[in-house]
Formats: C-alpha cells, structure tokens, sequence
C-alpha cells in the first residue's frame, strides 16, 4: 500500500421513519439527525444529507485555518466559513455548486497568505468532492 491512510472512523445510521435519520460516531458516540428538505418530500427541520455535505466543507477549510495557525501562533479568534449550496436535478439531483465565505481576522497583507490560501484548497472534504462540482472558496481577510 501507498500513500496516507489514517485511522478508520465508524458511523453507524439508523432509518428513524418520517425521512428522518439519525448517525453516531462511533468514536465519541456524539450524534447528528437529519431530515429531508421541504422540495424533496421532507419537514426540512433539521440538516439535510446535502446540508451536511455543506457543512463538512465549512468546518474542514476553519479546521485546516485553525491547525495552520496554531503551527505559526497566529490568533484566528472569530474566523467564520459561510457555506452557499446550490442544487440541479440535470442529469439527477445533485449538489451543483458549494461556494465558501472565509473570513479570516488578518491583514491581507500577512506574508502567510498565500500558505493559508494554499492549505485551505488542500482541504481533504475540498479535496473529495466531485471534480465536476463547482466549490469556489472566497478568502475575506478583515483584521
């Protein structure tokens, strides 16, 4: 074998009824629900399986920014990742587009920016999405 291959993570899902599921994590057995949204059938009242799609890809490019700046001892306090998914049913219902606000408390003028802009497009939920899935990530850097 080649390559990285990190530890393996168990999730285990349970059919809650009424579209509804609900996932645990095996390693801190912490839990997540979902539910349909309201234009495929659901109540829409919690995250979707393609909201959490979104939400992976705003949590990772804040987890990769976080451990960059904890190996540099930049403070990050209050930085923020705004997920903007976008949907089409051509050639079946699918995530179209999932464009990423980042805002980062730094000058845009740190000469670290382009290490971090770097880091952030290597994020590994970036990284696996669907090559065709258009995933823009627009980098606001507000001191």
């Amino acid at each position: 074998m080649t390559g990285f291959h990190g530890a393996m993570v168990s999730i285990e899902v349970v059919y809650l009824g009424e579209l509804r599921t609900e996932a645990l994590h095996g390693p801190s057995l912490s839990t997540i629900r979902t539910d349909a949204p309201l234009d495929n059938c659901g109540k829409g009242e919690l995250f979707s399986p393609t909201d959490l799609v979104s939400a992976a890809l705003g949590t990772c490019v804040l987890t990769i920014l976080g451990i960059y700046a904890q190996k540099h001892g930049l403070n990050i306090s209050g930085a923020s990742a705004s997920v903007e998914k976008e949907m089409t049913a051509v050639p079946v219902r699918r995530i179209s587009r999932l464009t990423t606000k980042l805002k980062i408390p730094i000058s845009s003028e740190t000469p670290h920016r382009e290490a971090i802009e770097r880091a952030i497009l290597s994020c590994p939920v970036h990284a696996s999405l669907h090559p065709e899935m258009d995933k823009p990530i627009v980098f606001v850097w507000e001191p």
